[in-house]
């Protein structure tokens, strides 16, 4: 009898479509409606050595100081990713994340604590906010359901915390029988760049990331007048989250890998990790204080949307910017 990897290794040799793609599909959907797209094993150049003043000339509105804080994305570096993996073609729903809790009970952190999550509030003074943002909490009245925008049920779902998103993770691997996890960071990567080297899935220039991903545009900065001059020019038509699959996917057919909403990884964050990290697929440390999120959000700046750049939080942060999005492994 074959094993399943002697099959797979099979279907690179000839061809025998009708049981290679039983043996290995390029797309599965799961029992909450969550479709995953077949990424092949590869290596790739993980990380960025741009320098600051390469940066400043291609974002020449940013304060100085942010460019001296991108250092954590170098040096570049070899990464192999061993085996094939099922990552999901768009960030887990508003929609999907509701089937999860209300058939596996779970309460997620930002109802379960009593603190609740981050909201919108177009009343609330920036000033109050460390960031200058209106966005306030933690409080009640904010969580999944109600980040203080409208969302429907193909929105990427926020105020998750990595906590959140574990538990789904743990919850489908017991109901499916199949290994669901968050992404590492080295896999998010690869995936995003899809063999791109470049800042964007669609090349350097960040003029024209509204083609391929929802930032901070023209739609967003009217409601933060204080951050308008950092908007896209263009609009990518929603000043808050837009429903997934919106845009021009990358080449391995997964979208929103710019923006929307940014995704937790597995990783513990190192900010010296990529010198001493190993070339075959890369877990991140072993340790730490704050979890890795990767990809940008609708609110996020053109500088902080390309896939080489690297943010964290604590896994208890729930927020109207953060989501996931889940990695599958393949048999």
């Amino acid at each position: 009898m074959r094993t399943r990897s002697a099959l797979a290794l099979l279907c690179t040799l000839i061809a025998a479509p009708a049981w290679c793609a039983e043996a290995s599909p390029p797309l599965i959907e799961n029992s909450l409606g969550m479709v995953f797209l077949r990424i092949p094993a590869g290596t790739f150049q993980m990380g960025s050595d741009e320098t600051p003043e390469s940066l400043a000339r291609a974002y020449p509105l940013y304060p100085p100081e942010r460019y001296a804080q991108l250092s954590d994305e170098a040096p570049v570096h070899t990464v192999r990713i061993t085996r094939p993996f099922y990552l999901e073609r768009t960030e887990v729903t508003v929609g999907q994340f509701r089937r999860f809790v209300e058939a596996s009970g779970y309460v997620p952190e930002s109802e379960a604590d009593g603190t609740g999550g981050y909201g919108y509030n177009p009343q609330y003074d920036p000033d109050k906010s460390e960031r200058g943002d209106a966005f306030e909490g933690r409080d009640r009245r904010y969580s999944w359901r109600d980040p203080g925008f409208a969302q429907g049920e193909d929105h990427p779902v926020v105020n998750i915390s990595w906590n959140d998103a574990s538990a789904l993770a743990r919850w489908l691997t017991l109901r499916e029988g199949k290994v669901y996890r968050l992404p590492t960071e080295a896999e998010w990567e690869y995936a995003c760049r899809a063999g791109a080297r470049t800042r964007y899935q669609n090349g350097d220039d960040p003029a024209p990331i509204p083609d391929i991903g929802n930032g901070f545009d023209a739609q967003a900065g009217p409601f933060w007048p204080k951050w308008a001059a950092f908007a896209s020019a263009r609009g990518d038509g929603h000043a808050f989250t837009a429903p997934v699959a919106s845009y021009a996917p990358n080449a391995f057919g997964l979208y929103d890998m710019h923006g929307n909403a940014w995704e937790w990884v597995s990783d513990w964050y190192g900010e010296d990790y990529y010198a001493r990290s190993p070339t075959d697929d890369p877990q991140g440390p072993a340790s730490g204080n704050v979890r890795v999120r990767r990809g940008g959000s609708w609110h996020t700046w053109a500088l902080y949307t390309r896939a080489s750049f690297r943010n964290w939080n604590t896994q208890e942060t729930r927020y109207p910017l953060v989501g996931l999005r889940l990695l599958r492994e393949a048999d």
